[in-house]
């Protein structure tokens, strides 16, 4: 008797994992896009072809930060930027994280958050890792924003690189953590649209810890190396 002789219907076939949805469309909003790394992605993504608007805590300094990087990129203070984005990045320092979150809960409710955050300390042997009350940066976010979905993705990314106009494809995989597939199908896909980068499921938001505590080697690898590493998966 076959299987579907005895009534049962047959197992759906398992999703693609590179079958990831058309991204192009949507506004990114980056928060704390005035510092290195934000207006390095805020670049990289109006690059792309995205519509991106750098938030700050002033207007006016998002728009000038804006206006020197072109390419369309608009600024705006950041509640304005959460409430005019599809996908919110945050990329504000550790210190100031839930602070930023607080005031803007309201404005990012409903929106997809992707949280960039490594919370670091320095002493005189170099970066260490923090770990958050909460566990992570991420799952602070997450508890912070009960009304947005959280998301965890571009911690290990060379600001020098990303803003350096002359680097035509940033050649490193980004690591993306989050709780519902679609989010993270989502955000790996807009990692996708930067060349040479690629968007890998790394699990849910309870293993962030672990990836934003490997910036701390990274940093003693490029102070070594004197480079700017990043990250590639084998054999995915």
């Amino acid at each position: 008797m076959t299987t579907n002789d005895s009534g049962s219907a047959p197992k759906p076939l398992a999703k693609d994992p590179w079958d990831l949805p058309d991204v192009s469309g949507l506004t990114v909003g980056v928060l704390g896009g005035t510092g290195p790394q934000g207006r390095g992605l805020a670049y990289r993504f109006a690059r792309a072809g995205q519509k991106v608007i750098i938030g700050s805590r002033a207007a006016e300094r998002a728009q000038a930060a804006a206006g020197e990087l072109g390419l369309g990129v608009e600024g705006a203070d950041n509640a304005d930027c959460a409430r005019r984005s599809d996908v919110v990045i945050v990329a504000v320092p550790w210190d100031g994280h839930a602070k930023t979150l607080e005031s803007l809960r309201e404005e990012l409710a409903g929106k997809l958050v992707i949280d960039c955050v490594n919370p670091l300390g320095f002493d005189k042997q170099g970066a260490y890792a923090l770990k958050p009350e909460e566990g992570s940066a991420a799952e602070q976010a997450a508890a912070l924003l009960p009304d947005s979905r959280v998301t965890a993705a571009f911690h290990h990314l060379s600001a020098v690189l990303l803003q350096d106009e002359a680097i035509e494809e940033i050649d490193t995989d980004v690591l993306v953590l989050g709780e519902a597939r679609a989010d993270t199908d989502l955000v790996q896909a807009l990692a996708g649209r930067i060349p040479g980068m690629r968007g890998i499921f790394a699990g849910r938001l309870r293993g962030a810890h672990q990836v934003e505590s490997l910036v701390a080697n990274l940093i003693s690898v490029n102070r070594r190396y004197k480079a700017h590493a990043g990250l590639r998966t084998t054999d995915v």
